[in-house]
């Protein structure tokens, strides 16, 4: 009996897991699935998109289309759909840039310039601006870089005209901008081409013809099936590419926002500060109450404020100067109560 008790309990044994082979697994946590190091990811990087300047190839371009297009917002355009897919930033929506860009009298010799970018980064509250130039758009010309502006196009109107062989040229350059310093973070580049057989190059795509009134849909598959689309996808391509293997270098920005308490209605408390300082909708705030301020004997100043806890709320709607809160937590708020947060 014994004996066989004792190769029981022997069987057993080879069973049973050592106590250290379970702490080598990795834990999940409550704040987030770890990364490859460990520790949890941090959020996306916001970034702002302007339009492409175009100025260098302008001429070579009205002369494709038959009438000024507007072909660096065209490429903007695609570049956002690019980085929206990928992931890696968050990239903010074209009508909100566009308000900020209006009220700001920003105008298209603005588009490629750093110093401008920083300052309206900041009014939107992103971590980097990225800003780019097309440098060529349309036939493959080494002597003038720019699609052979001019009489260099050899009469290509509307559609252009058939040659032996079409080739089309596009080369964008992007730059993403610290708005802070207005330094330059990373630089990008793309470059593509492409040619076919007897047709034009914006022959192709079912006789596309999807421009008017100074714009453009690069994203469109008509457009893309072009040989010119084909360039102008195969570059801006390249270019996100490049855009993504730079986001490390971006350091996502922590902004501290302070305002007061301008109005309780209900349960609705309204703020002096809004998305000029850097909020949106679903921001909490804390909410403090000056209970006594501390000054210095000798000057009159204020030193330190003394202050008591409020409450917290989360913002429900919020525009440029101003927005609206409920409560979280705590009561009795009153016009003139302190609000902070730390955004990010």
């Amino acid at each position: 009996m014994h004996r066989v008790l004792f190769a029981i309990l022997v069987v057993g044994s080879l069973f049973v897991m050592p106590a250290g082979a379970q702490s080598s697994a990795p834990a999940n946590t409550a704040s987030g699935t770890p990364s490859a190091s460990g520790a949890p990811a941090g959020r996306k990087k916001r970034v702002a998109i302007f339009d492409f300047d175009y100025a260098t190839v302008q001429t070579a371009t009205s002369a494709m289309f038959g009438t000024n297009v507007d072909v660096g917002r065209g490429i903007s355009d695609l570049l956002v759909r690019h980085l929206v897919q990928d992931g890696t930033y968050s990239v903010i929506e074209r009508q909100q840039l566009a308000k900020v860009l209006g009220e700001q009298n920003f105008s298209n010799s603005d588009r490629a310039d750093a110093n401008s970018a920083a300052r309206i980064g900041k009014i939107l509250g992103v971590d980097a601006i990225i800003v780019g130039s097309v440098t060529q758009f349309g036939n493959d010309n080494q002597n003038t870089k720019v699609g052979g502006g001019g009489g260099g196009w050899g009469g290509f109107g509307v559609g252009g005209f058939s040659h032996k062989k079409s080739k089309a040229v596009v080369q964008v350059d992007a730059r993403i901008v610290n708005i802070d310093t207005a330094e330059i973070m990373g630089v990008a580049t793309g470059k593509g081409e492409s040619s076919r057989e007897s047709t034009s190059l914006l022959g192709g795509g079912s006789n596309w013809h999807g421009w008017g009134g100074g714009a453009v849909d690069f994203g469109s598959s008509d457009f893309q099936q072009t040989i010119i689309g084909e360039a102008v996808n195969q570059a801006v391509t390249q270019m996100s590419t490049e855009l993504v293997a730079d986001a490390p270098k971006l350091a996502a920005r922590t902004v501290s926002v302070e305002g007061l308490v301008a109005a309780v209605d209900g349960g609705q408390i309204v703020l002096n500060v809004g998305a000029k300082a850097g909020l949106k909708v679903g921001d909490q705030l804390t909410v403090k109450r000056v209970t006594k301020e501390i000054k210095d004997p000798s000057t009159g100043q204020v030193i330190r404020k003394l202050t008591s806890d409020v409450g917290v709320i989360r913002l429900t709607d919020v525009d440029d100067i101003s927005s609206v809160g409920a409560a979280v937590s705590g009561s009795g708020f009153k016009v003139g109560d302190e609000v902070k947060t730390v955004t990010q």
